[in-house]
């Protein structure tokens, strides 16, 4: 809970303050932001909890079988809890129209297939870095949020994490195309899973003597 909400409070603080100021954070400042964020929380909780800041991720995880399915709910719902209630918080602060909620800029076709890419990428470096080089683990995963985030940021918003989308658009009211912010992180995870239970789980070893 307390991961996400910090991952809400300053990622979509960033925007809302850049609106404010009329542009001193900049794209690329609010891209930075996400990204260092998402590694302090993962240097901050992962031993505890594990870091779970995204209902997309953990979802992934249930079925990687990393978690079961009671743990899978409680962390989605304290996920959700987290966002609304940073959220709120902005809304007290700033009374922000939109609170940093994502909304396409293009059709709708364009966000939901950027979010499903964006984050099946992520998804698969969380599950890869995670297996085979754990310390890593926050500074890769940090890196290809903050990456993604400036990527596509200005087509879909860059949530790539349903928590992150629903407590901006339950507190500010804007709900219009919020489903592909809920779906099409979710099924990019589910791929990513199943890609990485069927093909990368167990690859052969490099040999580097005969490399």
């Amino acid at each position: 809970m307390f991961g996400t909400f910090a991952l809400v409070l300053v990622g979509t603080g960033a925007i809302i303050v850049d609106d404010y100021s009329g542009g001193a954070v900049s794209h690329l400042g609010v891209s930075v932001a996400f990204g260092l964020i998402v590694t302090a929380m993962i240097y901050t909780f992962g031993k505890l909890s594990g870091a779970h800041i995204n209902p997309a991720v953990s979802i992934g995880f249930l079925l990687n079988k990393k978690l079961n399915g009671r743990d899978s709910v409680g962390y989605v719902t304290f996920q959700l809890i987290g966002a609304i209630c940073a959220s709120l918080i902005l809304k007290l602060l700033f009374v922000h129209d939109r609170l940093g909620a994502t909304i396409p800029s293009g059709t709708a076709l364009e966000s939901f297939v950027l979010e499903l890419i964006m984050t099946f990428g992520l998804m698969l470096s969380i599950l890869i870095v995670s297996k085979y080089l754990p310390a890593l683990t926050a500074i890769a995963v940090g890196a290809v949020v903050g990456l993604e985030a400036y990527f596509g940021g200005p087509t879909s918003g860059a949530s790539m994490n349903p928590a992150r989308s629903i407590g901006p658009a339950l507190i500010s009211g804007n709900w219009q195309h919020q489903w592909i912010y809920v779906v099409a992180p979710i099924v990019g995870a589910v791929l990513a899973a199943i890609l990485f239970n069927t093909i990368l789980k167990n690859p052969n070893p490099l040999n580097h003597e005969q490399a």
